[in-house]
């Protein structure tokens, strides 16, 4: 080709060519290439990687609660020793609260009045008479009984028998009951069995128990 011809104009763009309003779409031509294959997602490995990344982080959240929950066991445990010197303890004032009411003590118990001290039951009771009987050996025993005390009351009386040793060789019990203030009556006490002579009587087993006013 000779330098003298001017070069040929570029190329214009050519309209696209539409299809008429309403004709059926055009078939792709049978000689067309086909289509290159459809690209592949990348949806299941964003949401490996988002599970596998909320694990990691659940891990060490889980690591960092564990370490901080065995600090705290840790520290109580072991409380930190103190550098201070010793030093001995030392009383602190009771708390008072302002708000409390003052506490007020139940009043003393009266004191019981006195009563009159009953005599003593011995004085009660006397032996007047003390025999042996000589045709049968057995011993016995009167007793004189005053009631000195304020009621009515009955008596229980014992009387031992003792030979010259003092040896008891015989024994009896009578009764009196519901005896008056300042009245009397004399029993007669027994003794069971022969005795030797010379057998002397002594009370025993005195008992006085208030039957009435």
């Amino acid at each position: 080709m000779s330098d003298n011809f001017p070069p040929p104009p570029p190329e214009q763009p050519q309209p696209e060519h539409l299809p008429p309003a309403g004709a059926p779409p055009e078939r792709p031509s049978p000689w067309a290439a086909p289509p290159g294959p459809p690209r592949k997602q990348h949806t299941g490995l964003i949401v490996t990687l988002a599970v596998g990344g909320g694990l990691v982080v659940a891990g060490a959240v889980v690591a960092l609660v564990y370490s901080a929950m065995s600090s705290v066991e840790d520290s109580i445990a072991l409380p930190p020793r103190s550098e201070a010197p010793y030093s001995e303890p030392y009383e602190e004032d009771p708390y008072e609260d302002p708000y409390e009411e003052p506490y007020e003590e139940d009043p003393a118990e009266a004191a019981p009045e006195p009563t009159v001290t009953e005599p003593d039951v011995k004085k009660d009771v006397t032996i007047t008479a003390c025999t042996r009987d000589p045709q049968i050996g057995w011993q016995s025993a009167k007793v004189k009984v005053v009631n000195g005390s304020s009621t009515t009351a009955s008596y229980h009386i014992g009387v031992e028998f003792l030979d010259k040793d003092g040896t008891k060789v015989a024994d009896g019990v009578t009764g009196v009951l519901d005896l008056g203030p300042g009245k009397s009556v004399v029993e007669e006490i027994h003794g069971l069995g022969e005795v030797p002579q010379g057998t002397t009587c002594r009370l025993v087993d005195l008992t006085r128990m208030p039957t009435g006013d």
